[in-house]
């Protein structure tokens, strides 16, 4: 048996001593937002390539940055637009939630198959699947390398990813939010795809996005990050190793501050 000593923490004992690196070097951690869209590559279910190609890229920055993900559902369930068509809201988002967790599921497969230790933790309890949510353990579980993959929302209905995003971002104490997005680089001054004067922003602020009516994330989302100075850096998925660079923290997209 080890004489390691084991770490009491929040949520549970940890075996082990936290590594050297962790011990004298305060590391980047970053929370990254995948919509679900991102996981059907443009359709409905998950596109293997797709979740394979983020995969790699989210691995090649694992042990030098610190990881933790949210995860849209959007590709299986819309609550808001289920609901629009008479469904129940709550059980619409619930549904919602659990479709968000099977991307966890897909994700985690893909970088366990990189070579990357993962953790998918779920706001409803599910323990055949995942650890129940606690943001200490999941902060142990960064400290030691390993990728958090966050699903089920905030575990009730009316929330969206964006506010789960902020919300478990200024749990875990990221430093930054990145929201990746589909067709787009960055944040401009109208949709690029319909404005060909559309201009993109290098630096915003949260103040200016809210009385631009700029919807970089949800209302609710950008005012927490605000209220708490956090940053965020709206990026795209498209380029060859852009998921990467965020995560390493190089200059791309649209920053976002209070």
């Amino acid at each position: 048996m080890s004489d390691t000593p084991a770490i009491n923490v929040p949520g549970g004992l940890q075996d082990g001593p936290r590594s050297a690196q962790a011990d004298n070097v305060a590391r980047r951690r970053v929370l990254l937002k995948l919509s679900g869209e991102v996981f059907g590559g443009g359709s409905i279910g998950v596109d293997p390539d797709t979740v394979r190609s983020v995969a790699e890229q989210i691995a090649a920055a694992a042990g030098q940055v610190e990881i933790a993900i949210v995860v849209g559902g959007g590709n299986f369930f819309r609550g808001a637009e289920l609901s629009h068509n008479g469904m129940d809201r709550r059980r619409a988002d619930y549904m919602g939630m659990l479709g968000t967790v099977m991307n966890a599921l897909a994700l985690q497969d893909f970088l366990t198959q990189a070579g990357v230790d993962t953790r998918v933790q779920s706001a409803i309890n599910m323990h055949q699947v995942a650890e129940p949510y606690i943001p200490q353990r999941a902060i142990r579980h960064m400290e030691k390398d390993r990728v958090v993959i966050f699903g089920a929302g905030t575990g009730l209905p009316y929330f969206s990813t964006d506010t789960v995003a902020a919300q478990r971002a200024l749990e875990i104490g990221a430093d930054q939010v990145l929201m990746a997005k589909s067709g787009v680089d960055g944040v401009y001054t109208a949709d690029p795809k319909v404005d060909v004067g559309a201009k993109k922003f290098d630096h915003l602020t949260y103040d200016e996005a809210i009385v631009k009516n700029i919807r970089v994330m949800d209302l609710t989302a950008m005012t927490m990050c605000k209220d708490n100075n956090l940053d965020m850096l709206v990026f795209g998925m498209e380029g060859d190793g852009n998921v990467t660079r965020a995560l390493l923290g190089e200059p791309l997209g649209t920053v976002v501050t209070p």
